[in-house]
């Protein structure tokens, strides 16, 4: 299948063409047909599927087909992060680049004043995060009540960040009659108690089995003691010329330092997290796309959305606390079926994570132990029980981010992403 035969324009065509795109994914065949034809879409896709542009190119073309004299958004896309939402604008500039429709991002972390003029002018697409966007609403510089299309993107994670009491703020200021379009990688029982609450008689679309890493990322585990982690890196990085690398931390503190400590190695290296501001994380990311930061040290949270094309290397430096992030973690590679190679350095302690996420995958993952880095302590077996993974609710406390995440605290005032 073309995307010609997917009832796009020609001027989609056109920018599909240009971003050189020649077949649509799984994902794109079957959302891009069922939201034309108006439907409310449930789809499950994991990261690198295509699912973005499953949902803008669509959209896209309903608003341009009916032109509206109104300033106020008619449709609104939802995400967890500042960075998905930036992305998510990035592809709404370049798929609608022949079209005159205008769009807006908005989120916190940077000044309110450049967006509410942007709103002022008026915006055919709002692309935004739900504390932000509540922030805009109570000022009242933001109209929804006619909005189209809404699209609840990457639902599960916003949800284990603690946003559905403010997804359900915003759902209560749109209108009534509207299409909504739900993805999200996992579908927990909290996702489909919200499916059915949002949406009405859906298409259901999925593209992958739940949780699997994707079958393009090769995996491999090292054993390693904890204080030799830095060291190894830094040899893996050095010896096989690894040129872009993602590296995944537990925490802020510790991206920071290992950041520090591999421009210390000569690798030039930055590190993203909540703590940093947007400014900080945009010229991070910005020069690991472009090629002047080789190494970028990442917590969950931040790292959630980002969208690097044939990004060929993502280092576990510290496994997750929850199995299904692994799968979250490695998907930064692998997408859109180039090939892609995830490193885990594994110590005795996080035996009993590595457990959880084995079982998660149904299989053992390949071992390696490099000359010279051999544990201490023996890192074959299991030495402590995987964590259950609880519910998001009780992953949440006042003040405190989710366990690993990197995020800062819950509390209404942190929770505005």
């Amino acid at each position: 299948m073309s995307f010609h035969e997917l009832g796009l324009s020609a001027e989609l065509l056109r920018a599909v063409e240009a971003l050189g795109y020649t077949q649509p994914t799984p994902i794109q065949q079957q959302a891009i047909p069922a939201v034309l034809a108006g439907h409310d879409v449930l789809a499950g896709a994991q990261t690198g599927t295509g699912k973005t542009a499953a949902f803008v190119l669509p959209t896209l073309k309903r608003l341009s087909e009916r032109p509206s004299g109104k300033r106020a958004p008619r449709a609104l896309v939802l995400t967890p992060t500042r960075e998905l939402a930036a992305q998510v604008g990035e592809d709404v500039q370049n798929l609608g680049r022949h079209l005159s429709l205008k769009h807006a991002v908005i989120f916190g972390g940077v000044g309110i004043n450049p967006q509410i003029d942007k709103l002022r002018r008026g915006v055919d697409i709002l692309i935004a995060t739900p504390g932000r966007l509540l922030d805009h609403a109570g000022q009242k510089t933001v109209d929804l009540s006619q909005v189209e299309v809404l699209v609840l993107d990457e639902a599960d994670r916003m949800l284990d960040m603690g946003f559905i009491h403010d997804i359900k703020r915003v759902l209560a200021l749109l209108p009534k009659q509207r299409q909504n379009l739900l993805f999200s990688a996992t579908y927990s029982d909290d996702i489909r108690k919200l499916a059915d609450n949002l949406l009405r008689d859906p298409v259901l679309i999925e593209v992958a089995r739940r949780n699997t890493a994707a079958e393009t990322v090769e995996q491999h585990i090292y054993p390693v003691d904890k204080s030799r982690k830095r060291e190894l890196l830094s040899h893996l990085i050095h010896s096989g010329g690894w040129e872009q690398v993602l590296v995944f931390t537990r925490t802020k503190h510790g991206a920071n330092r290992l950041a520090e400590q591999l421009d210390r190695d000569g690798l030039t290296a930055a590190a993203i997290h909540g703590n940093k501001s947007q400014g900080a994380r945009t010229k991070a990311l910005d020069g690991f796309k472009k090629g002047s930061v080789r190494v970028l040290v990442a917590t969950d949270i931040a790292a959630r959305g980002l969208d690097i094309d044939r990004l060929p290397h993502v280092v576990n430096y510290e496994l997750p606390n929850v199995a299904e992030d692994y799968v979250h973690r490695i998907g930064r590679t692998g997408r859109a079926g180039a090939q892609g190679a995830a490193v885990s350095l594994v110590s005795a302690e996080e035996n009993g994570l590595l457990a959880g996420i084995q079982r998660l995958l149904k299989r053992e993952l390949p071992r390696e132990t490099l000359p010279g880095f051999e544990p201490s302590e023996t890192a074959a077996a299991p030495t402590t029980p995987a964590p259950r993974r609880q519910k998001p609710s009780s992953r949440r406390s006042r003040g405190r981010g989710a366990p690993g995440s990197g995020r800062p605290g819950a509390g209404a005032r942190n929770r505005r992403a």
